[in-house]
């Protein structure tokens, strides 16, 4: 499996110490065997991930000290599972900063956060701030669906008998939260992997909300996740038209809004499509500016 994990079409792979692996298999060994794959493998994805334990678990710390020893500069985040006060934050935080000048690692470690309770989403805001090496908030739904007592047996899906999104609440505080300090977004997992449909539901309810990515279980999954969160070829070629015209208005006519296809744009309509055009190139999508 992590053979096939290593050339998968993702931008990012993280190896599970958490759910994926039972208790009785928490072990030295099974350690060993992610750190490894880390140093030695040669992987597709831009950046790759352990999740370990939380920190309330009896594996939390040797999970984070050998994982980190023994990948060294091949391990570029921690994901903390779980989350929900701060002080866990900057607890890693802390044994990190001293792993890496023990190991004397040139880039520093980042951290990744799930969301995973309503006691995590009350406090969201301060633990994003807990540390500067935090990138991303991600949204983990089945956790979630059991903290708060939701009658729901598969994760990540949409009950067809809520008037609405019952994920809405959640998720837009997490990507708002993401977005006041410059975190990325990341919607949780969809564990009924063959339902295509469903898995495309989701991912553009979060999408639409403003959420850079999903998390893919199965690689089928992969591809319209990278269809859904990247920018369309229409969405690329109107964000260049909007650029193009409001430059034109603004560098030679010196206006400050213009009509384009009877609709005015101003400076919020150029933020917007610059935000497109940049989630284009960030896809490795045809630059959607020269």
């Amino acid at each position: 499996m992590l053979g096939k994990a290593a050339t998968l079409p993702a931008d990012q792979v993280f190896l599970d110490l958490e759910d994926a692996v039972a208790p009785l298999e928490k072990t030295d060994a099974t350690r060993a065997q992610v750190a490894r794959a880390l140093a030695e493998g040669e992987w597709s994805a831009a950046t790759r991930v352990v999740r370990v334990n939380g920190v309330g678990t009896p594996w939390f710390l040797d999970d984070l000290l050998q994982v980190v020893e023994g990948a060294g500069a091949s391990l570029h985040c921690v994901m903390l599972p779980k989350v929900e006060r701060a002080d866990e934050v900057h607890f890693v935080d802390h044994l990190l900063g001293h792993l890496e000048r023990k190991l004397r690692l040139a880039e520093p470690i980042g951290l990744e956060i799930q969301i995973e309770s309503p006691r995590g989403l009350v406090e969201i805001e301060r633990i994003a701030g807990a540390s500067s090496r935090i990138e991303t908030l991600i949204f983990g739904p089945g956790d979630y669906a059991a903290a708060a007592g939701i009658p729901q047996l598969t994760v990540g899906a949409i009950e067809a008998d809520y008037p609405g999104d019952q994920w809405h609440y959640v998720l837009s505080r997490i990507v708002t939260t993401a977005r006041a300090f410059g975190l990325q977004a990341i919607d949780g997992p969809y564990a009924a992997i063959r339902d295509t449909d469903g898995f495309r539901t989701v991912a553009t309810r979060s999408r639409l909300l403003g959420f850079d990515g999903k998390w893919a279980l199965n690689p089928q999954q992969i591809e319209p996740c990278n269809e859904i969160y990247a920018p369309s070829a229409g969405e690329l070629s109107r964000a260049t038209r909007i650029l193009d015209a409001y430059a034109a208005a603004t560098e030679t006519d010196h206006l400050g809004a213009v009509m384009l296809d009877g609709e005015m744009i101003d400076e919020a309509t150029r933020k917007m499509a610059a935000g497109v055009a940049e989630r284009g190139r960030a896809a490795g999508l045809q630059r959607a500016v020269s």
